[in-house]
């Protein structure tokens, strides 16, 4: 299996987020080492695996069918 490896400037150019973003809010929060990226040879540098990420923005759609809890106890189907 082939991965595209990415440095943090690389992906921030691809989803659009700012390096800083990516750094301090998404990694080891939604992206996690081992399965979003990795450090090779134990080192600090750190690359993304571009197809782990994409799988997982794509995974996090928004669903249309959305469930709201009403005050009298029934469901509103939105």
């Amino acid at each position: 299996m082939s991965h595209t490896y990415l440095t943090t400037e690389e992906l921030s150019e691809r989803i659009k987020y700012d390096p800083r973003t990516i750094r301090q809010q998404l990694k080891d929060s939604v992206l996690l080492e081992g399965k979003h990226y990795i450090k090779p040879f134990g080192r600090r540098k750190i690359l993304y695996l571009w197809e782990a990420v994409e799988a997982e923005m794509l995974s996090l759609q928004p669903s249309l069918d959305i469930d709201v809890p009403m005050a009298n106890g029934v469901i509103c189907h939105g």
